[in-house]
């Protein structure tokens, strides 16, 4: 694996019977990168990201993530490793306080460690009048921000991102990313699928699949030209309609 990549996939394949989900796909995310896996949806996203979170085998083809191997050491990726899904991860019916308590726990943080960060995380979401209030209660944006700040709570080199945004409104997606790009200036490698393709305007760098394959990989400044387009959803339909 190359000293500043912290993904590297090759002929990458999932196959369900007869049905190829996703068709050998070739790529690497280096460290620090903000890297948009984008894409309709059915296109193969969240299943290649199931492949490099640990979770799901690959039909055929290599891939490495954080140095371990996703077949051999997927326990070990999981470890090093962020995740938000894009269905909410946390406990409704615990309080934010219990919720970073518990996965703080899970990612086998100490006891003086995760009450330093309960403490840090609260105060930097401005928390503190709602600490103590159930999280079903939230507002769907609330609990997307602290998805990602527990998805965090352990330092990973790399962070999963599956459709981070979906449902939220456009201020909150807004404050998302600011996350999301503060996050990456302190190193941690960010990986987001997103179908929101004005979302690929503030990656690094963009793949967008098709039908199980990436059919385009690059800036989003590079891809534009590329395309003779102006905006990254002109891209993503050029090349839906082939």
């Amino acid at each position: 694996m190359k000293e500043n990549n912290v993904i590297e996939a090759e002929e990458l394949t999932k196959e369900f019977g007869a049905f190829t989900a996703v068709n050998a796909i070739s790529f690497e995310v280096k460290k620090g990168e903000i890297f948009g896996f984008l894409g309709a949806n059915g296109a193969g996203k969240t299943t290649a990201m199931k492949m490099l979170i640990g979770i799901s085998k690959p039909s055929s083809g290599k891939a490495k993530v954080a140095g371990f191997d996703v077949y051999a050491q997927a326990e070990s990726i999981k470890k090093n490793i962020g995740y938000m899904s894009q269905k909410f991860a946390l406990y409704d019916d615990l309080t934010v306080k219990e919720n970073i308590t518990f996965f703080g726990g899970i990612y086998g943080l100490s006891r003086a460690r995760i009450k330093e960060k309960t403490k840090h995380l609260i105060m930097e979401l401005g928390l503190d009048g709602i600490a103590d209030q159930l999280v079903g209660s939230l507002p769907l944006g609330w609990k997307q921000k602290l998805s990602f700040s527990v998805s965090l709570l352990h330092e990973p080199k790399i962070v999963f991102l599956d459709e981070p945004t979906g449902g939220v409104d456009p201020i909150t997606r807004r404050q998302f990313w600011e996350m999301i790009y503060k996050s990456a200036n302190q190193g941690t490698t960010i990986f987001v699928t997103t179908h929101y393709m004005d979302e690929a305007e503030y990656c690094d760098r963009v793949s967008i699949m098709v039908d199980g394959r990436i059919e385009a990989l690059d800036t989003p400044k590079k891809l534009k030209a590329q395309f003779n387009v102006d905006n990254m959803n002109d891209v993503f339909l050029k090349l839906a309609r082939g």
